[in-house]
């Protein structure tokens, strides 16, 4: 045992001794794997950092919760032509749901609309997001507050010219003033603010609810109607726990074509999108993100493998004639094969260290100027980022080391002179 810790550590000295007098050589092969370990794990943590992003906004919400719309949130076999024809999700049909459905939680009813202007006094936000819906809306999708409350059932079924504000919209109307029980115009009229959503910062996809106001769906409906072609309306559906989604959504579609009277052989004339079919959506891209990054960094990486290989084998010719001398006094194959072996990991190791340092600053970098963007280098990654370049100076250097290992003494000896 101890002859052969003697011989790695040996073998490690000479390898070591070989990168020292060639450093143009080392460098050139460091920047090789260093570019393609970057390349993978940059890519890596930038996936798995957007995975991260985007399913911690989802977490506000039951994976079970279902989208009911004359609008499809994903691909759909029924024609644009088609679609079209499609009615859109009345109040009456969702009041009716809402009093048949025995199996569902919460449900609420959303109109989308565009953007508005709101005004204090002399301070204008304009392109605010506006989110119509009715009270449910609350216990639906959580909503924190840094003040006040969201609108009640009297308040939404009314229509009642009430408003709750996200917290960018506050600090830009009020400054340090409380916003509580001021009024603002809003759609020509006067709105009193009577909660402050909590700061979220700035999401992946959609606007946040810092730059958003909430106001009651039944004021925009009964003041606009509820088939305006600028609006469009949806409806929110929060199954029971532990219920099962795919006999809630077979309720749903039973009860809304009798409702529509369509006959046994007439298509859906609507559509119901489940968050948790979002998210399988989500991990495919995702997937697809991860497979596209490995392909393209694989080459970098396989790059970076032939430049060790082919610094190996120009190693193994210029010391031939060492290895020559070294066998004539009795150095076994093994003490020359791991003395290659070690020269190249250590070529790979420290690439791979250097490349996953860059990306790490890299993180920092992006992280700081990212906003709410939070870029992060798992424990994961720089596993993998370590095991691979151990594997590539395992690899290309195998090869070189074993033909240097097999090399006959006299032969190696005449060849270097």
């Amino acid at each position: 045992m101890i002859i052969y810790l003697r011989v790695i550590k040996e073998s490690f000295a000479f390898a070591l001794n070989a990168l020292r007098n060639n450093k143009l050589r080392t460098f050139l092969s460091l920047l090789g794997v260093t570019i393609g370990i970057f390349s993978i794990i940059a890519v890596l943590a930038a996936v798995d950092s957007l995975d991260r992003q985007i399913k911690s906004q989802l977490s506000s919400l039951d994976s079970n919760t279902m989208y009911l719309s004359n609008f499809s949130f994903g691909p759909t076999e029924v024609p644009r032509w088609k679609r079209e024809q499609f009615d859109q999700i009345s109040y009456n049909e969702f009041k009716y749901l809402q009093s048949s459905m025995t199996n569902v939680e919460h449900m609420a009813f959303q109109l989308f609309v565009k953007k508005e202007s709101i005004r204090y006094e002399a301070e204008l936000v304009s392109g605010v997001n506006t989110v119509v819906v009715s009270n449910e809306f609350e216990d639906i999708q959580t909503l924190e507050f840094e003040s006040g409350r969201f609108y009640n059932e009297s308040e939404s079924n009314s229509g009642k010219p009430v408003v709750v504000i996200g917290s960018g919209i506050a600090n830009s109307l009020f400054g340090n003033l409380d916003p509580i029980g001021k009024d603002v115009r809003l759609y020509g009229q006067k709105f009193t603010v009577i909660g402050v959503v909590k700061k979220e910062g700035s999401p992946i996809f959609g606007d946040s609810n810092d730059i958003s106001i909430f106001l009651p769906a039944n004021f925009v409906r009964t003041r606009y109607g509820e088939n305006n072609p600028n609006m469009r309306n949806i409806v929110i559906i929060k199954p029971q726990p532990n219920s099962d989604p795919a006999l809630v959504k077979a309720d749903l579609v039973q009860l809304l074509r009798y409702k529509r009277g369509l006959k046994p052989d007439e298509i859906d004339t609507f559509f119901i999108s489940i968050i948790s079919g979002v998210q399988d959506l989500i991990d495919g891209i995702i997937g697809t993100m991860n497979f596209v990054g490995w392909l393209i960094s694989g080459f970098s990486l396989l790059v970076g493998g032939f430049g060790i290989a082919n610094i190996m084998f120009v190693s193994v010719k210029e010391r031939t004639n060492i290895i020559g001398i070294q066998k004539s006094l009795g150095a076994k194959n093994k003490f020359i094969l791991m003395q290659f072996l070690f020269e190249a990991i250590i070529l790979a190791v420290v690439g791979g260290i250097i490349g996953l340092i860059f990306v790490w600053i890299a993180t920092l970098v992006i992280s700081q100027f990212s906003g709410d963007f939070q870029f992060v280098l798992s424990f994961w990654n720089m596993v993998i980022g370590f095991s691979l370049s151990s594997i590539i100076g395992l690899v290309a250097g195998i090869v070189p080391a074993i033909s240097a290992s097999k090399l006959d003494p006299v032969e190696a000896i005449r060849t270097g002179m």
